[in-house]
This record gives C-alpha cells, structure tokens and sequence, in this order.
C-alpha cells in the first residue's frame, strides 16, 4: 500500500494535523499494515450512525488503554464531504491516530474512482501489497466489532512485527521494497570478496584492495 500513496500527503488527524510528506514518513507508517480507507462524508445520515462504531473499532485495535500492543491497522479518512467544515466535523468524531487527506486533494476523489466506491460509507480494507482484502467491511465492522481483525490478519499474510529482526524493523522506513533484495545480493557479494581475499592475504594485491574498497562505496558501506 506504500506505494499507492508515495508522492502524498497525508496529513494526521491530531491538533496539529502534521503533515507525513516524505517517503520515509510514508513507509514508516504504512509498511506491513492493513490499511482501511474509510470513504464517508458529514452530511451522509448513515455515515454519521457509523462513525462512533469506526471510531471505537480502530481505538479498541490501537489504544494501549484496551491492547498490549496496537495492531497493525492503519484508518485513512477519505472525506467525500461538501466543504472543509464538513470535514473537520467528521474528523473530530475519529481517533487521533487516524489520518486523512486534504480537503483541496485531488486525489480523493481519484480513490473514490480507483475503488468504485457506489456507497456511504464504505471501508474498503487493504493487504500491505495493495491489493483489496474487502470491498466493503462496514457490514462486518458492525457485526463482528474488533474481532474481524484476526480473520484479517490471517488472510493478509501479515508478518508479525513479532518476527522482524530488530535492526531490520527499526531501519525499514528508509528502505523500499526492493532494498531487501539488493541488500541480500550485496551480502552475498561481500562474502565472495572476504574469501577471496582471505585465500590471496591481507598483505597482497593492491588492485584487489581497491576492488573491495570500491565495491564496500558502491554498496553504502554503512549498511
């Protein structure tokens, strides 16, 4: 799902509304999550019933007050609203955890499209490679409250923050999805060039020696 929003702004429904610009913000706050996008709008009768359900389904996933740890879940307010006061009305009923787009973004209205969105309100809920987990989970929101989010979990294939060595779940915000490829390839180039170096010595070849050191910058020594 990083990728459907690199480029964004997403924007925190906190006092402030600070603004996640960069795509390390945006991978760090989306990466290895289920994403709801929560299409709505103030003056949506239905929507305005379901708002103290969404707002309690995300807190109760999310609040340490209710969870040892806060689930892997993401809410994103997709305002379908007729003004910016609308808006903020709405956002005001919902978690300060969750985020939202801009009012003046376009690219709410390209979502509605992406998504075919025919209804409000609408959650449609996302595996962290994007795809559609559930068209519409409003219906099972309601029905099933916070227990809904182990049946997602299990089909989104989620890893388990459980499981992420350490270094790796701290460093992946400044990483794409890619780099954990490339950094397994350039891994496996360093060990080939530590063995051949251990076999010709230390002491030897300095063309070697700046074959190691130039291959140690190309691949950001510093990993």
């Amino acid at each position: 799902m990083v990728d459907l929003f690199l480029g964004r702004v997403l924007v925190k429904n906190n006092k402030d509304q600070d603004e996640l610009d960069t795509e390390q913000e945006i991978v760090l706050r989306l990466q290895n999550r289920i994403l709801m996008l929560f299409f709505a709008s103030a003056a949506c009768e239905n929507c305005q019933e379901f708002l103290p359900t969404m707002s309690d389904f995300f807190t109760r996933l999310t609040d340490e007050f209710y969870v040892d740890r806060s689930a892997q879940l993401v809410l994103l307010y997709i305002s379908l609203d007729r003004s910016e006061e609308q808006q903020e009305s709405v956002l005001k009923e919902l978690p300060k955890k969750s985020l939202f787009l801009a009012y003046e973004d376009p690219y709410r209205k390209e979502l509605e499209a992406m998504f075919a969105v025919k209804k409000l309100p609408t959650v449609v809920v996302l595996r962290p490679d994007c795809s559609i987990l559930i068209p519409n989970a409003v219906e099972e929101i309601c029905r099933l409250g916070p227990d809904c989010y182990r049946n997602w979990q299990e089909a989104s294939e989620l890893i388990d923050r459980n499981f992420l060595i350490n270094e790796e779940f701290d460093e992946k915000a400044g990483r794409s999805f890619t780099d954990v490829v490339r950094r397994q390839k350039y891994k496996v180039e360093d060990e080939k060039k530590k063995k051949k170096k251990k076999k010709k010595g230390w002491g030897g070849g300095g063309d070697e020696d700046e074959d190691v050191d130039g291959g140690a910058d190309a691949t950001g020594g510093g990993w």
